[in-house]
């Protein structure tokens, strides 16, 4: 039989060099380990690192550790409007009086008392005007309490929200201790006397808003803040150096504790404006 002899290795053809990729080749997933028709198939922490998908699912975004801001303990003309201008007008205020006549102070702190007989005649103006006096000057408890307790509980639902919790915590134990007081004159077991006491200053509601304020709190910081205050209430009630307003306060703590379901209902519809 005939062979064929086989080209020499100088006729062979000479082989193709494959092409170089380009740049923008480079940046191309290798498409020998991708399945058609799954888009993304590849996370970008596996594409730009190199690593493999694995790699890249199981890899943990490093944690900020937050550190809180001081000045938001404190109210600011943007953040708290409502704390800031109240704080300011209260702060005139008894600024303003320590430098008038001491008569004249007291003319303006009966007129504007909420006791039973201004309660009967001018309700509405006697419950607003009491709430721009501090009883104990402008660095008592109940003034610097307001500071912080209204810009805490105004940073979680908001500025209106915080007037209502204050008035209702304010008029609530107003009316809780002095009706019982009107009904007591007339039937003959207080004297007269009682339709007239000062009842004035924003204890009250500052008291409404910090219960309000504790049920927006973790646990190990609401139950053990109620039961200090509520300790201090005690005190004040077994002193006996004020009956009324010592028994309107623990009323006005008990109002704010009823809102804890509003307010958490209050604080999840503003948690997303809050966090911005």
């Amino acid at each position: 039989m005939e062979r064929t002899r086989p080209p020499a290795p100088s006729d062979a053809p000479a082989p193709t060099p494959a092409p170089t990729p380009s740049a923008a080749d480079a940046c191309l997933p290798d498409a020998a380990v991708l399945l058609d028709g799954l888009p993304q198939q590849r996370s970008g922490a596996a594409a730009v690192t190199g690593g493999s998908p694995q790699q890249a699912a199981t890899a943990v975004p490093a944690r900020r550790i937050r550190v809180p801001r001081a000045w938001r303990l404190l109210p600011t003309p943007t953040g708290t409007p409502f704390t800031f201008g109240y704080g300011a007008v209260l702060a005139a205020v008894s600024l303003g009086t320590a430098h008038l006549d001491p008569a004249l102070v007291h003319t303006l702190l009966q007129g504007s008392s909420t006791d039973v007989v201004h309660l009967v005649r001018t309700p509405v103006l006697v419950l607003l005007t009491s709430a721009l006096w501090i009883a104990g000057g402008i660095l008592s408890p109940y003034a610097i309490a307001l500071l912080f307790v209204l810009t805490a509980l105004e940073r979680r639902i908001g500025g209106m929200r915080t007037v209502a919790v204050f008035l209702l915590g304010h008029v609530g134990a107003t009316l809780a201790t002095e009706v019982p007081t009107g009904v007591a004159v007339l039937a003959g077991h207080l004297p007269a006397s009682s339709l007239h006491r000062l009842d004035y200053g924003v204890s009250f509601g500052v008291t409404a808003s910090l219960g309000a304020l504790a049920g927006l709190l973790r646990p190990w910081l609401c139950w053990p803040l109620l039961a200090l205050f509520g300790w201090v209430l005690v005190t004040d009630l077994i002193a006996f150096t004020d009956p009324l307003t010592d028994w309107g306060h623990p009323i006005a703590l008990l109002i704010g504790v009823a809102t804890w379901p509003l307010m958490r209902r209050w604080y999840r519809d503003r948690r997303p404006v809050a966090a911005r």
